[in-house]
């Protein structure tokens, strides 16, 4: 009955999230905010056709939450739904294939059913709403057999930065047994995966300032600093010809993980000829002694995001800048603490400075690693729940990217997350043409009801 349910809207659900992926909830960009607004208002009028009850659009400090639930016996384990409505800006949009939020539904290589292309389609709107209608599924058929309530931010594309006041304001009423949260991926649509842990972040932006104005550089050239040549220089310093992070402490803390852990992630099915491949290149670049499944999730990393200064427009204009500037990200593993790292990071960026220049170190937001352990009966549910709709026991693997509310909601609410993504790799996530399978979309929407189902049994 639920999985007739399913077929018999599947395409009014797709039509649903297409109208919802018109709108242009860039959370970073303030000219969106009406747009942001309007989101949380359309979706909560979705979650109440669903059969959510006591819906309200939060406010916070910034872009509002979105609350709903369903009660259905208190004495029943309850579920915690986590998504995000909010989009990464489009940019650069010219190499966009269509608008970024014109959602076209193609065929690819990868997604031969079809794939819809929009901001947000995967990160999260997708994947947030996948939840959204197997709720609805479960509800309107009568399988709902856990109490289930959903936190849908608006902030998530900029740090959650209001997140926690909220939480620890409305403890009581987020209340739950285990979170829910759909905003990873699988290895492939025939090898389905959980992801085990997370990265923690801590993003930094570095300002390098020299002359008091921009200069000629042909009558000031070779006497003064150039603050762009500076910065890279500065920033190439920060890792040894080894890939390893050259700040001082920075792997003091950094778990190292077992070689059984390692062996089991050797035996994880990965090409890398595929993988260079799929983003158009010949060879990988990484830390040493590290496989690249290991370097993208359990070692540290840094990287410049942006970089700018000086004349960039059409033309020539011989000029030396009065300063230049970066954004950093350094993604960071289990007993990192991104506040102490930030910290380091900006001890050693100044004391690297030569004279001539002064250096700023600005910290934005960051958050801390997380783990979920296999063997606690959250984990099986959602295993069991991917073995009988893929056909295959789904493998445990670490993700490279930072879900900061993850450790929060552990800290804050003392609830582990299992975290039941359904995006590929290849889903161009922030990157112009990110898109996100039909199989997927339809995948989750048939798969998160087994997980309720078989949490609910195990909690008994």
């Amino acid at each position: 009955m639920l999985n007739t349910y399913i077929e018999e809207n599947k395409e009014r659900f797709l039509q649903e999230l297409i109208d919802l992926l018109k709108i242009p909830s860039i959370s970073a960009d303030s000219n969106y905010k009406d747009d942001v607004l309007k989101m949380a208002q359309e979706l909560s009028k979705r979650m109440e056709e669903a059969g959510a009850e006591n819906i309200e659009i939060i406010p916070t400090g910034g872009h509002p939450l979105v609350y709903g639930d369903k009660i259905i016996d208190p004495s029943l384990p309850t579920v915690l739904v986590y998504g995000h409505y909010d989009v990464q800006p489009p940019d650069p949009v010219e190499l966009w294939d269509s608008g970024p939020f014109e959602p076209v539904i193609k065929k690819t290589d990868v997604h031969p059913e079809g794939a819809i292309f929009a901001r947000g389609a995967c990160d999260d709107k997708g994947q947030m709403y996948m939840q959204v209608k197997a709720f609805e599924a479960m509800n309107k058929t009568g399988n709902l057999p856990c109490n289930v309530k959903f936190i849908i931010e608006g902030e998530e594309e900029v740090g959650s930065e209001n997140l926690e006041d909220i939480i620890k304001k409305y403890a009581d009423k987020f209340s739950a047994d285990v979170i829910l949260v759909s905003d990873t991926g699988i290895l492939s649509n025939e090898t389905p995966s959980i992801t085990t842990g997370l990265r923690g972040l801590s993003y930094v932006e570095v300002e390098v300032v020299g002359p008091n104005r921009d200069l000629h550089s042909g009558l000031y050239g070779g006497a003064v600093p150039n603050p762009l040549n500076v910065l890279s220089s500065m920033i190439a310093s920060l890792k040894d010809e080894h890939g390893r992070i050259t700040i001082p402490g920075f792997y003091d803390d950094v778990e190292e993980v077992s070689q059984e852990e390692r062996d089991l992630m050797a035996n994880a099915p990965f090409s890398k000829a595929d993988y260079l491949k799929e983003i158009g290149l010949t060879s990988s670049m990484g830390e040493e002694g590290y496989t690249i499944l290991e370097q993208t999730s359990v070692r540290p990393t840094l990287d410049v995001n942006g970089m700018w200064g000086g004349y960039t427009g059409e033309g020539a204009k011989t000029v030396i800048p009065s300063k230049a500037n970066a954004k950093i990200s350094m993604r960071l593993v289990p007993n990192q603490d991104y506040e102490k790292i930030s910290d380091l990071f900006q001890k050693h960026f100044e004391s690297i400075a030569p004279e001539g220049v002064k250096v700023k170190v600005t910290p934005h937001h960051g958050g801390e690693p997380a783990v979920t352990p296999v063997d606690s009966i959250e984990y099986k549910a959602a295993s069991n729940a991917m073995e009988e709709t893929f056909g295959k026991v789904p493998v445990p693997l670490r993700s490279g990217g930072s879900i900061p509310i993850v450790a929060m909601f552990e800290r804050v609410l003392g609830i582990k997350t299992v975290l039941f993504g359904f995006g590929l790799g290849s889903d161009a996530i922030h990157s112009p043409n990110e898109h996100y399978g039909l199989f997927n979309f339809y995948k989750g929407i048939e798969t998160i009801p087994l997980f309720f189902r078989n949490y609910a049994e195990l909690k008994k």
